[in-house]
């Protein structure tokens, strides 16, 4: 269990880094920009999880090594973006949301049942609504401040079900945990968020909104 928690930190910060790093490069940031939002989009769904069960420092700061791994993916990115004369305009079309919303989906899904396993381990397992809060809180934290930081509406409050998926992740992880066994249910929760993500991009969901020509 603790190799499949390790690997899943690792892909999950991986692609998130990914995730801020391509916005920042098409936000037209220079290195430092890139660096710290892919960072900040790796781990800041963590450090708000930790601060809200009051683990003070957060373990970003207490253990670095994700936030190296996040600050080595985003220069990874800059530098192949910088380099590759082809890169900039792949960055700019299509490609681009594909990759992002790929990266986001696998970040997404691994953090949420990341998050799950630390409400857990913290003693908070019994209380259902805490323990996918702080599943969701991981997720989706992380995109929220990129989203703020590149001065873009979050993701998360508009586009194809971002949060739902992950509250669903989450609640699928928690409520197996005890029954299936916490392996079993951290692979079906990655699966129930990976599933409705890739459908509601393909299909185009969105949850109902009022648009302004809708009431005019």
């Amino acid at each position: 269990m603790d190799e499949l928690l390790l690997i899943l930190n690792i892909i999950g910060t991986i692609a998130f880094s990914i995730s801020g790093a391509m916005t920042a490069i098409k936000k037209e940031m220079d290195l430092l920009g890139v660096i710290i939002v892919g960072a900040v989009t790796a781990v800041g769904g963590g450090i708000m999880r930790d601060i809200i069960i009051g683990k003070i420092p957060p373990d970003a700061f207490t253990d670095p090594s994700y936030v190296l791994i996040a600050f080595i993916s985003a220069i990874v990115v800059f530098t192949y973006v910088y380099f590759k004369a082809s890169g900039y305009e792949k960055i700019k079309g299509a490609s681009f949301q594909k990759v992002v919303l790929l990266a986001d989906t696998v970040g997404l899904a691994a953090f949420s049942v990341l998050g799950v396993e630390v409400a857990f381990n913290a003693g908070d397992g019994p209380r259902l609504f805490l323990t996918v809060f702080l599943g969701t809180i991981t997720g989706v934290g992380g995109g929220v401040i990129r989203d703020l930081l590149v001065g873009d509406k979050p993701y998360i409050l508009c586009k194809h079900i971002y949060a739902c998926a992950s509250i669903a992740g989450a609640l699928v992880c928690a409520l197996l945990w005890d029954f299936s066994g916490q392996e079993t249910a951290t692979i079906i929760g990655v699966a129930t968020v990976i599933i409705i993500r890739l459908l509601a991009i393909h299909y185009q969901w969105n949850l109902p909104r009022i648009r302004r020509h809708d009431i005019s």
